[in-house]
């Protein structure tokens, strides 16, 4: 194992900003914190037709959204696109629309798809499951209403990166329990699986290897759940539901130098187990976030171009 020499420049640029770890900081402060890193990283994003901000129901009231459109000339005519629900991430406590906007552009312009990307509630305010409550009633209003967004209702997946890989993991589960939507594909970016930190990764990569340390990831439970019975559900930890029989296909990115590598590793093995086809996108030297440091990082570029052409695939792009 080394990391890459870009990956290297990468933290020794986090090292000389000397900021404090995000397991002292309040909530508010680390999100603050984590938004002042996404307006530093700075990066176009690839262009699209449009976006726009509005409200989708959920259950305890309104979920912010932020629709994206892909041009036409990156997409299949109205009504035949497919349409991505995106879950962005930040620990289930910090991250938003904005954090993630980028990311969902490129999605958005390189898998030629809709994309629907939902601000869920999060810890401490708001405590397991409704960040998983919100995320779901997001993606049955996404299937209720793709077509009035140019998307077709039977081309739809859900995404999402490391608390996000976590609920899209879960969303995928309660849409094969639930018989519908029937969701193409599910992409599972370096996602949180287990919440019980009892993986080597986590061991191996606890300190020195970017802002998510294992404090870090025990912080962010900490705040997401309520106690240890909640650690143990399926909802907060998928890794542990009962069947992945019948779950869409996955793609599964994992970054090798990260404390999420085998919580990644897991899931795509159980997976493959249940039979469910597994695109599994292993990324030597990578550390977590890195799928979002493009084009800094040239394997963030490789990592988002594989994504969006599985998922142009899946779709029918």
């Amino acid at each position: 194992m080394r990391l890459h020499p870009q990956i290297e420049k990468a933290l020794q640029a986090l090292a000389e900003a000397n900021l404090p770890p995000l397991h002292t900081l309040s909530p508010g402060a680390a999100r603050d914190q984590m938004d002042a890193m996404v307006r530093a990283r700075g990066g176009v994003p690839a262009p699209i037709d449009r976006s726009e901000d509005r409200t989708i129901p959920g259950p305890a009231g309104e979920v912010p959204a932020r629709i994206y459109w892909p041009k036409a000339e990156d997409a299949g005519p109205e009504g035949s696109r497919g349409a991505v629900l995106y879950l962005h991430g930040g620990g289930f406590v910090i991250g938003g629309l904005d954090s993630h906007d980028t990311i969902c552009r490129n999605l958005c312009a390189g898998a030629g798809a809709v994309v629907v990307s939902v601000d869920y509630r999060m810890g401490p305010e708001h405590k397991s499951p409704a960040a998983v409550d919100d995320c779901w009633a997001g993606l049955r209003w996404l299937a209720e209403n793709a077509h009035t967004l140019g998307a077709d209702p039977a081309c739809l997946a859900v995404a999402g990166d490391s608390a996000g890989g976590n609920l899209a993991a879960v969303v995928a589960l309660l849409a094969r329990d639930a018989g519908a939507p029937a969701l193409k594909a599910q992409v599972l970016i370096y996602p949180v699986a287990d919440c019980t930190f009892a993986t080597e990764s986590y061991t191996q990569f606890a300190e020195g290897y970017g802002v998510l340390t294992r404090n870090a990831m025990e912080w962010f439970v900490d705040h997401y759940v309520s106690g240890p019975p909640d650690v143990g559900d399926w909802r907060a930890s998928p890794i542990r539901a009962a069947s992945f029989e019948g779950v869409a296909p996955a793609i599964v990115v994992v970054a090798e130098c990260d404390v999420l590598r085998d919580d990644g590793n897991a899931i795509a093995d159980a997976l493959r187990k249940a039979s469910v086809p597994v695109e599994h996108l292993f990324y030597p030297g990578m550390i977590h976030g890195f799928f979002g440091m493009a084009p800094d990082v040239d394997d963030a570029i490789t990592a988002q171009a594989q994504v969006c052409h599985s998922l142009r695939q899946a779709l029918g792009g």
